[in-house]
């Protein structure tokens, strides 16, 4: 191995992530649209496919992740 490829961030070497990371960091700058547009074409497919479970759930889980961001927000 390399010393370049032991630089590289952990998410770089799963297989499907990694290349969705290398592409928007180190790609285009228009990659980082293109992954919004297929994030939300993929909960709107889920959305279509289960109905309100796919739509609350991803709301649900992002309130720890608010909650989070009050905090900080308040410690100034």
């Amino acid at each position: 191995m390399t010393t370049h490829s032991l630089r590289r961030p952990w998410f770089y070497r799963v297989p499907l992530l990694g290349r969705i990371a290398r592409e928007v960091i180190e790609g285009d700058s228009d990659n980082i649209y293109y992954l919004a547009v297929t994030i939300a074409t993929i909960w709107i497919l889920a959305i279509a496919q289960w109905g309100l479970p796919a739509l609350a759930l991803p709301m649900l889980a992002l309130a720890p992740v608010c909650l989070l961001m009050l905090v900080l927000l308040t410690l100034g």
